[in-house]
């Protein structure tokens, strides 16, 4: 019994109390203490699963930020010596001895591969989090007052009708030959056009929940629309949010990867870049590392964000917490 009590957080002198004859009193009922977001992190770390690729993202996290900072990191290094050149791991620490930056061989300059890879992430998770938290930030404002304004919904859908017609690749490969594709150009290719189905994506569950009892009786008692819209509405759709952004982020790592691919990329040495410049070891025998590591790395990078994201947004639905 008293196991059972200890949820409540409180001592014993607070649960077993002498009330007296008051109405008010008699009617206060014991609940356990609750807090939002300490349940969102009960829940997710409750999964050993998350723990574990939560910790593997902090480690490409680190990687990519920290590592470069310590490592002087130059591409044409070993240009003028031809036998550094498409070495295999093996080869390479033979040749250049034993260390960490031989572990993936080296490339058709002879720089090693594994120092170039997580300079590349840097760049391709920096990219991957502006994009996102543009994208977001403006599509979930402009969906939020989509859903409640019918002036403005007549106005947006027509934006929107316009815009879901055109190819996104087709926008994005447009203003990335009209311009040189540098981080920040790539960084508004993706975000020029890529708030409008997200912002279409809020109008629709506002519209969903806007008329729920709850709210007619908000407005009724004279709470203003955008009070509604902030206290009652957004927060009731953080799962939906954190699970949107889940599917965002990795998708813009994904399309950098292949715009590269197809020489649309950046000019910067992205994941995509490296990728793209490595095309031919991929066919060409004891040079695959230099081709399939950054591959990996991209799939293995794109992969933890999403499974990490869904999580949270799985942990954030307040259903979850009973």
């Amino acid at each position: 019994m008293n196991n059972d009590l200890k949820e409540f957080g409180l001592s014993d002198e607070e649960l077993f109390s002498h009330v007296d004859i008051n109405d008010l009193d008699s009617e206060k009922i014991t609940a356990p203490r609750y807090s939002y977001w300490h349940s969102v992190f009960r829940v997710f770390f409750k999964k050993k699963i998350n723990i574990i690729v939560l910790a593997l993202l902090g480690v490409i996290v680190l990687m990519s930020y920290l590592y470069p900072l310590f490592v002087d990191f130059d591409k044409y290094g070993n240009i003028l010596d031809s036998t550094t050149k498409h070495l295999s791991p093996a080869k390479a620490m033979s040749q250049l001895g034993a260390g960490i930056h031989w572990i993936l061989g080296t490339g058709a300059s002879g720089q090693s591969t594994f120092d170039a890879i997580w300079y590349g992430s840097r760049i391709s998770i920096s990219l991957a989090f502006v994009c996102a938290a543009i994208n977001m930030t403006v599509g979930v404002i402009v969906g939020a007052i989509w859903g409640f304004s019918k002036k403005f919904d007549l106005f947006m859908i027509e934006i929107y009708n316009i815009v879901a017609n055109v190819p996104y690749i087709l926008v994005i490969s447009v203003l990335v030959m009209l311009f040189t594709p540098s981080f920040w150009v790539m960084v508004l290719a993706f975000t020029i056009t890529g708030w409008v189905t997200i912002a279409y994506f809020i109008r629709t569950q506002v519209i969903i929940i806007r008329d729920r009892e709850y709210n007619l009786a908000s407005k009724c008692l004279g709470t203003s629309t955008p009070k509604i819209a902030l206290k009652n509405i957004l927060p009731f759709m953080t799962s939906v949010i954190v699970t949107l952004l889940a599917t965002e982020i990795p998708s813009y790592i994904g399309m950098e990867v292949f715009l590269a691919y197809i020489g649309l990329g950046l000019s910067d040495r992205s994941l995509g870049r490296l990728i793209y410049e490595s095309q031919n070891a991929m066919v060409t025998p004891g040079w695959e590392f230099e081709f399939w590591s950054p591959v990996v790395v991209a799939a293995i990078i794109s992969v933890v964000l999403y499974v990490v994201g869904q999580n949270i947004g799985d942990a954030s639905d307040p259903r979850t917490h009973m």
